[in-house]
């Protein structure tokens, strides 16, 4: 079987305090995106172990880390499913913001679900996605949500952004998420996340804010350049995604690609 895990991007990012578990609490807007990795996955019920094949950007960490592998354990250790056969292309880059480990994990699941004939419904796939991290569940429905707690409370968000483009621009800089929290002031925002999403988009950039940023910029000023030519070229809104280091903007029409982004990985996606 062969699927395709998609990206998404975070709408605005408040870090609002701190919970009981040592985890910072935001509230964010996910929204899918059409980025993908391609993921194959087939059985071969009379092997010992795992097969596992990657090609295109590079991953961190040992193969046995990776949270497909981990998705396909959680299934194994329940449901007793044989080996299987994974082939990997990933296209969506690590360390981005941009949730490409957590949809391949959410990805497999479901795959793993309809190879075997599992018959899991949604409830208990979000469950088991929850298990390999907080976004994970998120791209079980994979819908418009607006989150809470850790990333991992998800209420449905009617957002529509269809007919806009999007631009993903990702420089040679790996943050990490932890580092990335550490330098961050919890704190109540001014205006409910939620309500400021409904205001039309040339607004957005009034309001919606990612925490963030502010700490990141001043550590890695080019990211904050990448913003600032992204609305140079036309953007009508444009963000850190997550903690980082990709940055979006959302067009009108299709931009012409701008010769500075050149060095960096890029791509022009239609938003649906």
């Amino acid at each position: 079987m062969i699927v395709h895990p998609n990206a998404k991007i975070n709408i605005g990012l408040n870090i609002t305090g701190l919970l009981p578990n040592g985890y910072h609490s935001i509230e964010t807007v996910f929204y899918p995106v059409n980025v993908y990795d391609h993921l194959k996955i087939e059985p071969i019920p009379k092997a010992a172990e795992n097969q596992f094949v990657v090609k295109g950007l590079s991953i961190d960490g040992k193969p046995e880390n990776n949270l497909v592998i981990k998705a396909w354990q959680l299934l194994r250790d329940e449901y007793k499913i044989a080996p299987v056969k994974i082939f990997l292309e990933k296209n969506i880059p690590m360390g981005a913001g941009l949730g490409g480990g957590s949809s391949d994990a959410a990805f497999m699941l479901k795959t793993l679900n309809d190879l075997f004939q599992l018959d899991i419904d949604r409830e208990k796939l979000k469950h088991l996605a929850a298990k390999l991290g907080a976004d994970c569940p998120f791209f079980i429905d994979n819908q418009p949500v607006f989150a809470q707690g850790k990333g991992d409370k998800f209420h449905p968000l009617k957002l529509s952004l269809k007919n806009f483009y999007l631009v993903l621009v990702k420089p040679d800089i790996h943050i990490a998420t932890a580092n990335a929290y550490a330098e961050t002031v919890p704190k109540k925002p001014e205006f409910p996340l939620q309500e400021l999403v409904k205001k039309p988009i040339e607004e957005w950039k009034y309001f919606i804010k990612n925490d963030f940023e502010e700490s990141i910029f001043k550590r890695y000023p080019l990211i904050a350049e990448i913003k600032q030519k992204l609305y140079e070229t036309g953007a009508v809104y444009a963000s850190m995604s997550g903690s980082g280091s990709a940055v979006y903007g959302i067009f009108y029409d299709r931009p012409v690609r701008n010769g500075y982004f050149d060095n960096y990985f890029f791509s022009i996606v239609p938003l649906s």
